[in-house]
């Protein structure tokens, strides 16, 4: 799952970063100011944004109501040191969907993240089940007729990137961004490994991974699976 963060204060966006990466294998990008994760978002695709409200240049309200006028749904947490019920009524109404009062934990930023992209997705794209093959976004495992599917946190990473988006194809260089930043070893020939692994796995599962050529990987169901 790919977070965009948008905060100015470089020693809390770097806990911010290893700290998601580490419990939750999150894929953290950081902008320091708005300006730039408009750009950022023009060109790429994330899962949830994390915005601070206290940003310098444009403000995290300005960047919320842009973001909203333009009728992108990213679902956004918002940081705020101030707590007030103005203050939650008054991000709401712009369009945050979540909020979250410094200081906090890093287990309840993670819970909150993880609960806004799994409702997103539910009402985007409710394909985490395919086949006898199921992610259980709320344990974050996968199942098949019940039973937990083993794999490495790697395969897992991966599978994951393709049954939140399953039926298109994904190009091994959008499969390397979304998966974890914090793994410095992966790069595209690791993908293909794993794409490799990945589909032994899957045998009798009711999916296949297909090569979809000059296109990406695509997980689709087998026959009438």
């Amino acid at each position: 799952m790919r977070i965009l963060l948008i905060e100015d204060e470089t020693e809390l966006a770097h806990w911010l970063s290893r700290s998601l990466a580490r419990h939750g294998g999150f894929a953290v990008e950081w902008a320091d100011d708005a300006e730039l994760a408009e750009r950022r978002m023009a060109v790429e695709e994330f899962d949830v944004i994390v915005l601070d409200l206290g940003l310098p240049g444009m403000d995290g309200r300005s960047f919320l109501t842009r973001l909203r006028a333009r009728d992108d749904r990213t679902p956004v947490l918002v940081l705020t040191a101030r707590d007030s019920l103005a203050e939650r009524v008054g991000t709401l109404h712009e369009g945050a969907d979540d909020f979250l009062r410094k200081p906090f934990v890093i287990e309840e930023l993670e819970a909150r993240l993880i609960a806004l992209i799994r409702r997103s997705r539910g009402r985007e794209h409710p394909r985490l089940a395919l086949g006898k093959l199921v992610f259980d976004t709320a344990a974050l495992r996968f199942l098949v007729d019940g039973q937990p599917l083993a794999l490495s946190p790697r395969e897992f990473a991966v599978l994951r990137v393709l049954i939140q988006k399953s039926g298109e194809p994904i190009p091994k260089q959008q499969i390397l961004d979304r998966i974890s930043s914090d793994d410095k070893e992966i790069n595209l020939e690791a993908i293909e490994v794993l794409i490799h692994r990945l589909r032994k796995k899957l045998v009798n599962t009711g999916t296949q991974i297909e090569t979809l050529r000059g296109m990406g990987y695509c997980l689709e169901p087998v026959g009438d699976a």
